[in-house]
């Protein structure tokens, strides 16, 4: 989980949900990308977060998209979030003996629109939460800042301010994650995504000169 970085939070609002990521990809302390993408659409109202290492982080995100366009077409509509963490723990699970080194977290609204989250660890056992959970190499530091900033029945607004900041605020102490953050809030009417800037080192100092 160290050798690349990454971080991924995830929250509950009052029929909204929030998942957020840190942008930066590593080769251990040495920052190869500042836009690296850890959170893929699963459907119009489920994310899934995925931080670990970058190779696995590529393989089964084209691979859960696979299966679940495969359950789409079978089912003939569109699948829930608790099934789409099911689907991932299966797919962990048969890995186990030499496992994908990603931690994901899925979050999203069922079609009653009830906010849904959850985490799971390498080989695919599901922590389900009804506040918050977190992931990555700045877990430590998001359990933290997210038992401080975390309300319930945040409006959509409120929930964007709460994860930012607890994600801002924990990646700054964690030499793995950083260079910035996206932002995810879904609610019944749409998806709203936003992109952050955070405390980042400058290209002169950044390139030795």
């Amino acid at each position: 989980m160290e050798y690349n970085g990454g971080s991924v939070v995830a929250m509950v609002g009052k029929n909204c949900v929030a998942i957020a990521s840190d942008k930066r990809l590593g080769q251990q302390f040495m920052t190869v990308s500042t836009n690296f993408q850890k959170i893929f659409p699963a459907s119009e109202k489920t994310y899934i977060g995925l931080p670990g290492l970058a190779t696995d982080v590529l393989t089964l995100s084209e691979r859960f998209r696979f299966n679940i366009n495969m359950y789409n077409m079978e089912e003939e509509r569109d699948i829930e979030p608790k099934t789409v963490a099911h689907m991932i723990s299966s797919t962990l699970y048969q890995r186990r003996f030499g496992p994908y080194f990603v931690e994901p977290v899925v979050a999203g609204l069922s079609k009653d629109n009830t906010p849904f989250i959850c985490a799971m660890d390498l080989i695919g056992c599901i922590n389900f939460a009804k506040d918050f959970v977190v992931s990555g190499t700045a877990s430590q530091n998001l359990y933290g800042m997210c038992e401080s900033l975390w309300e319930p029945d945040l409006e959509p607004e409120d929930l964007f301010e709460t994860i930012s900041q607890a994600l801002l605020n924990a990646q700054d102490r964690d030499a793995l994650s950083g260079w910035g953050a996206v932002v995810h809030i879904i609610t019944p009417d749409k998806v709203i995504t936003r992109s952050l800037k955070s405390r980042q080192v400058s290209k002169e100092t950044y390139c030795g000169d």
